[in-house]
C-alpha cells in the first residue's frame, strides 16, 4: 500500500526543516564554534553544501520562485483527502517555516543571509580537502 499524499506532504515537509534547521544552525554554529575552537565548523564538504543551500534559496527567491519543497507539499496537500488532516506537529512546523509576509521580504532576507554566509566563508575559511592539497 502506498503512503497517502497527506503522509507524503508532511515527509516532504519534514526534509524541508531538517534544511531549513541545517541552514540556519551554520549560520549560529559557525561563529561559535570559530570562537570556541571547533575544527567542524571548518569542514569543506559541510560549508560547502551550506554555502550551496543558501545560493539555491537566495536564487530562488530573487528569480521570484517557490522553494521545490514547497511547491511538491502543496501539491500533495492538494491531492489529499480532507479526512486525512495532517499532523498536529505538521501544523506547528508549517506555522515555522511559512510567514505571511510579501515576497520581498523573504528575497531581501534571503540575499542578505547568503551575503552573511559568504562573509563567514572568509572569516572562517574552510579547510582545504586533502585532494585539493590541503595540509592539514
Amino acid at each position: 500500500m502506498l503512503p497517502s499524499p497527506q503522509t507524503l506532504a508532511t515527509a516532504v515537509l519534514a526534509v524541508h526543516f531538517g534544511i531549513v534547521a541545517f541552514n540556519l544552525g551554520g549560520l549560529v554554529l559557525v561563529p561559535i564554534g570559530k570562537w570556541a575552537g571547533w575544527r567542524i565548523v571548518s569542514a569543506f564538504w559541510w560549508r560547502l553544501a551550506h554555502l550551496a543551500s543558501l545560493a539555491a534559496v537566495a536564487l530562488q527567491s530573487i528569480l521570484g520562485q517557490a522553494c521545490f519543497l514547497t511547491l511538491w507539499q502543496a501539491g500533495l496537500e492538494a491531492r489529499a483527502d480532507a479526512s486525512d488532516p495532517p499532523p498536529l506537529i505538521a501544523s506547528w512546523i508549517n506555522g515555522l517555516l511559512f510567514w505571511p509576509l510579501p515576497p520581498w521580504v523573504f528575497a531581501t532576507a534571503y540575499v542578505a543571509v547568503f551575503v552573511y554566509t559568504l562573509l563567514l566563508w572568509r572569516w572562517v575559511p574552510p579547510r582545504r580537502p586533502t585532494w585539493l592539497g590541503a595540509t592539514s
